[in-house]
């Protein structure tokens, strides 16, 4: 079910300095910010030869990543992007196995204009992972 590694997203409380990091520091080429207002983020995406780093930033006064960062104010690894082939047919495998699926169990556009979900943390090694489909 599961395909290639799509990217790794970091939560950031400053997108100006996290890309200063990645750009001066590590030499990385980087998207120009884009904002999601309906996932309460604004994203840049840090490319690699295999992957991407997704830098996310809160947008908005009901960001979902206001949480993390009062809990990790200096940001990390929010979540890590797996692709799949059929984001409806992973879905219901996963919700037969046991697994919760975020929000309303919808695909919803992520930042690639791809349908996206969100598998919750506790069913998952404590890691929150999407699932993107490509």
């Amino acid at each position: 079910m599961l395909g290639r590694l799509n990217h790794v997203a970091i939560a950031v409380p400053d997108m100006k300095a996290a890309m200063a990091v990645y750009q001066d520091m590590l030499g990385a080429r980087l998207s120009e910010p884009q904002a999601e207002p309906d996932h309460g983020v604004t994203v840049v995406f840090v490319e690699l030869p295999n992957t991407k780093i997704e830098l996310l930033e809160p947008l908005g006064d009901n960001s979902p990543i206001l949480a993390f960062l009062q809990k990790n104010a200096a940001g990390g690894i929010h979540h890590i992007c797996y692709e799949v082939e059929d984001i409806i047919a992973a879905r219901d495998h996963l919700i037969e196995k046991g697994a919760r699926i975020l929000g309303d169990g919808e695909p919803k556009t992520g930042a690639h204009g791809k349908p996206v979900l969100f598998l919750h943390p506790k069913d998952f090694c404590g890691t929150l992972v999407e699932l993107e489909q490509v």
